[in-house]
């Protein structure tokens, strides 16, 4: 099955559940984003300088210490936030929500637990839910940051050796397994050097310069892109001892 008939397949199914799944993946910002406002703020800051100060390896299939496989849908990757590596600061993704956004503000007078699969309402809101996160808020202050985060790969041009352009998901099964999350939890990447084919629904670290703007795709709508100058198998850092 090609990429674009799964992200279909995925659209299609709508119903209450799938609602109320989607809403569990993206963090709720207008709550728990409040107390870390202020860290998410001076990552973005310490990125752009980074990028301001700089004036503008091989993987190896065996090296991940987790297989795609071996993951669950809506499962995410541990990330530690500002913290400089190989001269990119790394963020997470939570740094892409303005921290004033709510994604699911506008359900709020609807109540998904007293709807039936297949409800019209239930179509209509994923509907709405679809269009609003696809024009979803951008951090513009991101632009020029050079960054370093963790993803999950969604290939966008592949021969089926390489990939020469990917989205980066946030979490494993984002675009493929359940529908798009919002556009700024979505990432067009274009790396220096293609990715292997194998790397497809892989975890991976992605370094690089951010830049801010939409990009449509046939499996979704990027709120970001990033010039990836290294694309490396996912691997978490060692706990630091003291």
């Amino acid at each position: 099955m090609h990429f674009h008939e799964m992200h279909m397949n995925a659209d299609r199914i709508i119903s209450s559940a799938v609602l109320a799944v989607l809403l569990t993946l993206v963090p709720l910002h207008a709550a728990a984003q409040g107390a870390t406002a202020k860290a998410s703020e001076t990552t973005a800051e310490r990125a752009a300088e980074n990028t301001s100060a700089k004036g503008n390896e091989k993987a190896n299939a065996n090296a991940s210490d987790k297989s795609s496989a071996g993951y669950q849908v809506g499962e995410r990757l541990v990330v530690r936030v500002a913290k400089v590596k190989g001269g990119f600061v790394e963020i997470s993704w939570d740094d892409l929500i303005p921290t004033d956004w709510n994604p699911e503000g506008f359900l709020a007078d609807l109540k998904l637990d007293q709807l039936e699969d297949n409800d019209p309402r239930a179509m209509e809101a994923l509907q709405r839910m679809r269009a609003e996160w696809d024009h979803a808020p951008l951090v513009e202050r991101m632009a020029g940051a050079s960054v370093r985060l963790p993803g999950f790969v969604v290939p966008l041009e592949t021969d089926g050796k390489k990939i020469r352009e990917f989205l980066l998901v946030p979490y494993f099964g984002a675009c493929v397994h359940v529908p798009p999350p919002p556009a700024n939890q979505l990432i067009h990447v274009i790396p220096d050097k293609p990715v292997p084919a194998a790397w497809n629904m892989m975890p991976v670290w992605v370094s690089g310069v951010m830049a801010v703007g939409r990009i449509d795709s046939e499996m979704g709508v990027a709120g970001y892109q990033l010039r990836a100058v290294k694309v490396e198998e996912y691997k978490e850092d060692p706990p630091q001892r003291e």
